[in-house]
């Protein structure tokens, strides 16, 4: 039975590169969100909004250098519950697709102006490897129901990647990861609702012609991460080396 961590094996001389420069995570105490993530708190090594325009009047003002960089994807919706529709979208360079993306979220005034509010530059993977290998075959980004939802869809061993961002006072935070992986013999979906500190495991035998599923839910220690320095392919790496040595 091939599981999750195989998966991640057999592409890791694509992506540990990439991986080893994702693991930034903001740990904090637990405040009004109820997650506690520990004492420990490490500060990112550069703001990555600095560069960035504080206000605009549509996604293409915060791109900086509109000749190099352009917007890869867009998504339009009230983000934060004020009634206003925001925009988050991808800034990625036209010429260099080994290049890592930038995703910004644009909170909109009452005026129809916008605010840079937030901005990551590990939230969406990089498209590439180091050799040209694309990663992923489809991606998507949406705003629903006051959530972030950057969808990744791959075949082979990258597999599915879901990852869902939603405010809490100011604060936007990491709330749920979702993958689905196929290999030879099985394969594993895994569900991570980082609020409650739950990773739901399920795993279909593909030997068996009746292909019996098993479950099992890990009761993982609580964390928050912020938008700005959360990778959720790393988190989810990290989360599952967690529950296969238990």
């Amino acid at each position: 039975m091939i599981s999750f961590g195989f998966a991640l094996q057999s592409c890791k001389k694509e992506t540990e590169i990439i991986n080893a420069n994702k693991s930034n995570t903001a740990i904090t105490k637990a405040d009004s969100t109820g997650i506690d993530s520990g004492e420990e708190y490490e500060e990112p090594d550069e703001d990555p909004a600095y560069d960035f325009p504080k206000t605009g009047k549509q996604a293409s003002d915060f791109l900086i250098e509109p000749d190099v960089f352009e917007i890869q994807y867009e998504a339009e919706g009230d983000l934060n519950n004020d009634g206003l529709d925001d925009i988050v979208f991808v800034r990625k360079d036209k010429k260099s697709k080994m290049d890592s993306r930038s995703v910004l979220v644009l909170l909109q005034n009452k005026d129809k102006s916008y605010r840079l509010d937030k901005v990551s530059n590990i939230a969406m993977p990089d498209e590439y490897t180091e050799s040209g290998y694309k990663i992923y075959e489809t991606e998507t980004i949406s705003i629903e129901k006051g959530e972030l939802d950057i969808n990744l869809y791959g075949i082979g061993p990258s597999g599915n990647l879901f990852s869902t961002f939603k405010y809490f006072g100011n604060q936007l935070l990491l709330t749920h990861i979702e993958t689905y992986n196929m290999g030879a013999g099985s394969h594993q979906s895994l569900n991570y609702d980082l609020v409650k500190g739950e990773l739901t495991q399920e795993i279909i035998n593909t030997m068996k012609e009746e292909m019996p599923s098993e479950e099992k839910t890990f009761h993982l220690k609580k964390e928050k991460h912020e938008f700005e320095n959360s990778a959720p392919d790393q988190i989810i790496q990290d989360a599952y080396k967690v529950i296969d040595r238990r």
